[in-house]
């Protein structure tokens, strides 16, 4: 199958090739949003070919050799920081480096006053000065409404947010989780850091050994998972409230380590109903 472009109602362009599935929206002058669309749709060409190309690499831990792909470098420098204490590979920054390479192709197009490029959920984006975005954040895709909303401004210096976790990936998901949280949303300086810390934060909110969890080798799920035979999280019974404050605690330790290094700005972890926000008030996360 090829890659496909077409425009979607709301002035939105959306591009579709293989597991890769993007929406993305560019605000300004009529010639400036053609042009940053035609120079989407360049980008994507080509681009899961590239990536396929260096796969077994990109699936290595890190450290590991630099790949040669834009998209692939992109992968490999935002995974890179994270991997002196945790096991990643740069496959954990893939849906957010994509999503970071066509935004920057579309600035580089035209000059744009706001856009987002949105792969999955995972989604990079550009704010001139005085503009702002309000960015809705669920934690559970099978259940209607808004869990959050993060009203970011551009001097938040925010330019990506992903989100991580069980109910938004593993059963039907384009990846695994090792965690138990129902979902972990990162607002970061761009979409691919924010990918990693998602991942590595929901992964850390867990109850190791925990009766309750049930998991199985990533490989008996997929044999080419960067995750090996790693255990991920398959299913979850019930909890204690004292449980599930214990496993977010876990979570919250990581995401504030992360933001102590300058790696993240912010984080909301959801599970079974609790939360926690990690992160000054003004990105304003709030139900």
């Amino acid at each position: 199958m090829s890659a496909v472009a077409t425009t979607l109602p709301g002035g939105r362009l959306h591009l579709q090739h293989g597991p890769i599935d993007v929406i993305a929206r560019a605000w300004g002058e009529v010639e400036a949003v053609r042009a940053a669309y035609r120079a989407a749709c360049d980008a994507f060409h080509g681009l899961l070919e590239a990536l396929c190309a260096e796969l077994s690499l990109l699936r290595r831990p890190l450290p590991a050799p630099r790949p040669g792909g834009p998209v692939a470098q992109r992968m490999h420098e935002a995974a890179l920081p994270f991997a002196t204490a945790a096991f990643v590979t740069p496959m954990a920054a893939v849906a957010g480096a994509v999503a970071d390479h066509l935004l920057a192709a579309m600035r580089a197009a035209a000059p744009l006053a706001r856009a987002y490029v949105n792969d999955g959920g995972d989604i990079a984006l550009h704010l001139d000065p005085a503009q702002s975005f309000r960015c809705g954040i669920v934690a559970d895709l099978t259940a209607p409404g808004l869990d959050a909303v993060a009203a970011i401004r551009a001097e938040d210096r925010i330019g990506g947010i992903a989100t991580s976790g069980r109910a938004t990936k593993g059963s039907g998901g384009r990846s695994f989780s090792l965690g138990i949280a129902d979902a972990v949303t990162v607002l970061a300086r761009d979409a691919a850091t924010a990918d990693v810390a998602a991942t590595l934060i929901a992964n850390a909110v867990d109850l190791p050994g925990h009766p309750a969890v049930r998991r199985v080798p990533a490989c008996d799920l997929d044999p080419d998972s960067d995750l090996g035979s790693r255990a991920v999280t398959v299913g979850l019974g019930p909890l204690t409230g004292d449980e599930i404050a214990a496993a977010l605690d876990r979570g919250v330790t990581e995401a504030e380590r992360f933001r102590a290094r300058g790696l993240i700005a912010a984080a909301i972890l959801f599970l079974r109903g609790e939360r926690r926000v990690v992160g000054p008030a003004p990105l304003a996360l709030a139900a």
